[in-house]
């Protein structure tokens, strides 16, 4: 107790906690794109129980972590040398999430590009997304997002109530957030391929961390923005074409009956 009220009159702590909640929910926004890509392809009965499983299971995920701060340091020590580069644990992970989020954002775009449900290299057998499957695929890459933001945690601040306060005011705005965005990228068919295009820049970046050649988030997320900040003026140019559309058919209809 008296060291959380220490922390609560350290002015640095205070600085920590704010700087630490901006970066777990940037970091985060790579897990929620994941869910809410993964959970629209459920029918829709099932999309917020998922959605909220799996977000769950991520707090989860990092309260876990944060609980075993020796493990995590030690995930960050080194294997085995190859290729001139010694790999650790954290490496192998960073690897194996960045090819499964490139192969899944690989195989929804294929979909996405041609719905075609028959057979082809990415499902062999076609068939709807199951329940199980979603929340198998969102315990995986729960596991390895989670991982690099308690990494990251651990390299911002020594004092574990602040990690704990950052996760978790975190993964509160994913929660809240999950639903709009998720209906969002429903709705906008464009919006969609953006994302899933986020999601290959993610996990080739994950890839390239796991090689040990550390990408800057700050320009992943710089090109997500401005992206992003193209695309929504993309959206909004539609709209306008499509009411000066419905303006100009209204306008004709007014002037046939007095033809």
């Amino acid at each position: 107790m008296e060291s959380l009220t220490a922390l609560l009159a350290d002015p640095a702590a205070w600085a920590a906690l704010v700087t630490l909640i901006a970066m777990e929910v940037v970091l985060g926004i790579d897990n929620l794109i994941f869910i809410s890509i993964l959970t629209n392809r459920l029918p829709e009965a099932q999309r917020p129980k998922a959605r909220r499983l799996g977000i769950s299971l991520a707090l989860i995920f990092r309260l876990t972590l944060l609980a075993t701060i020796a493990f995590i340091v030690q995930l960050t020590e080194p294997l085995f040398e190859l290729f001139g580069h010694a790999f650790s644990w954290r490496d192998l992970i960073l690897l194996a999430g960045g090819l499964f989020l490139v192969w899944k954002a690989t195989r929804e775009i294929h979909h996405n590009v041609d719905p075609d449900p028959g057979p082809d290299i990415f499902e062999p057998r076609a068939k709807r997304a199951g329940f199980a499957a979603a929340i198998g695929q969102i315990i995986l890459l729960d596991l390895v997002f989670s991982i690099d933001s308690i990494i990251t945690a651990v390299g911002m601040t020594d004092h574990v109530p602040i990690m704990v306060i950052a996760v978790i005011v975190a993964v509160a705005v994913m929660l809240l957030a999950a639903d709009p965005l998720a209906n969002f990228i429903h709705a906008n068919p464009t919006i969609v391929m953006l994302a899933l295009g986020f999601l290959l820049l993610i996990g080739t970046a994950l890839i390239a961390d796991g090689f040990g050649v550390h990408v800057p988030k700050g320009y992943i997320y710089a090109a997500m923005a401005f992206s992003a900040f193209v695309e929504g003026l993309n959206m909004l140019s539609r709209r306008a074409r499509r009411k000066r559309a419905e303006a100009a058919k209204a306008a004709g209809s007014e002037r046939a009956p007095g033809a």
